[in-house]
């Protein structure tokens, strides 16, 4: 999901900066929802250098292929809300998209708003839709394959749509640019895909770990219900 550098570009990108203070509000709010309903500031820090480790495994070891207007990446973001929660998980986020730019992809870091806006919007709204369809006395371990399909199929259609908007943005509705779209969307299935197999064998491990995934490390709600 890395805007490929020049897709927007002069003026233009000033919107990006709007959008991640945006994204950043919205993590803020998940943060501080996790400190007062996940065991408190310590853990979160906690949670949060692990998916900051993982994300930036993500992006940086785990195979990429630039695609059309984008990169295809197998982010595993709702695996990471529900095993450390959105508040941990959305901070991950933005600091391994952060670290991976400053020391590896110096090239994407213009892009920065683009691209931590397209991963933070998106798991705002799985953190608000797993609300809706996990109920509360339903923890995460015993998630069914449909709710797991659900929670990914949101996320990655929301990057979808976010790298939709910023390549019509940046180059307007021209046929090469629906071409481009078209080819990045077609290619993202592949991770829809795969990430529900993810979350439910990283959820049956957890549940079969059942002592060693509790604790600050994890997500109180892998365990209990709400």
């Amino acid at each position: 999901m890395h805007i490929e550098p020049g897709v927007v570009d002069g003026a233009k990108i000033a919107l990006s900066y709007a959008t991640a203070a945006g994204g950043f509000a919205m993590a803020g709010k998940l943060a501080r929802d996790d400190v007062r309903n996940n065991g408190g500031v310590a853990p979160l820090v906690l949670r949060s250098l692990i998916a900051t480790a993982l994300v930036f495994s993500f992006f940086e070891v785990f195979p990429h292929h630039p695609v059309g207007v984008s990169e295809v990446h197998l982010i595993l973001g709702s695996t990471l809300l529900l095993l450390f929660g959105a508040g941990a998980a959305s901070i991950g986020l933005a600091a391994g998209l952060l670290i991976q730019g400053l020391f590896f992809a110096p090239f994407d870091l213009p892009q920065y708003g683009m691209n931590v806006t397209t991963l933070l919007v998106p798991l705002w709204g799985i953190s608000l839709l797993a609300k809706r369809i996990v109920p509360d006395a339903t923890p995460y371990v015993d998630l069914k394959y449909s709710q797991a399909l659900a929670l990914s199929t949101a996320y990655q259609g929301g990057i979808v749509a976010w790298v939709a908007f910023w390549a019509f943005y940046g180059h307007g509705f021209t046929a090469e640019t629906m071409t481009e779209v078209a080819s990045f969307g077609a290619a993202y299935m592949t991770v829809i895909i795969v990430e529900p197999l993810a979350d439910l064998a990283v959820l049956a491990v957890a549940k079969a770990l059942r002592r060693q995934s509790r604790g600050p490390l994890f997500n109180v709600r892998l365990h209990q219900g709400a």
